[in-house]
């Protein structure tokens, strides 16, 4: 597994992104979906990285400073071939260590509730994640959205 910086608009991560954003509008209300599209995540404050076995995409994901020393997960996702193979695990600790080396003191995400993203809620656990309130942008909770953070 190798991850390295990747354009999101490149065609096979474009795709990966399209099921990404189709898959929380399909199991989320209409209005608690918060994932950037393409051009966000082209913008200087996110880093975009993907995971790759030889030159399969496996999965990405993205890092997005909120405050000099807050940044936001955003954007992860493992392709469904891939998956159970330890992919957004890898892409997470990436995640991790990049924050701390960019001395950001906390590390946050916002993601969804129920069925459908309790496997995300167990891996944010595992690696220390609690559950806070809203951050950022994020003004008030909608009774959906699960916020989580660590401290990096």
């Amino acid at each position: 597994m190798h991850i390295a910086p990747a354009d999101p608009a490149t065609p096979e991560i474009r795709a990966l992104l399209e099921e990404h954003m189709a898959a929380m509008m399909a199991n989320s209300p209409k209005d608690a979906c918060h994932f950037l599209d393409i051009e966000a995540l082209q913008k200087p404050e996110v880093t975009f990285w993907a995971v790759r076995d030889d030159a399969a995409l496996m999965g990405c994901g993205a890092l997005q400073q909120i405050a000099v020393d807050h940044g936001e997960i955003k954007s992860m996702r493992t392709h469904r071939a891939h998956l159970r193979r330890g992919v957004a695990a890898a892409m997470l600790a990436h995640i991790i260590r990049k924050a701390r080396e960019r001395g950001y003191t906390r590390l946050s995400l916002e993601t969804g509730s129920g069925d459908y993203f309790e496997p995300a809620h167990y891996l944010y656990r595992a690696h220390g994640f609690e559950y806070c309130g809203p951050f950022g942008d994020y003004s008030a909770e909608d009774g959906f959205a699960r916020y989580m953070t660590l401290e990096v």
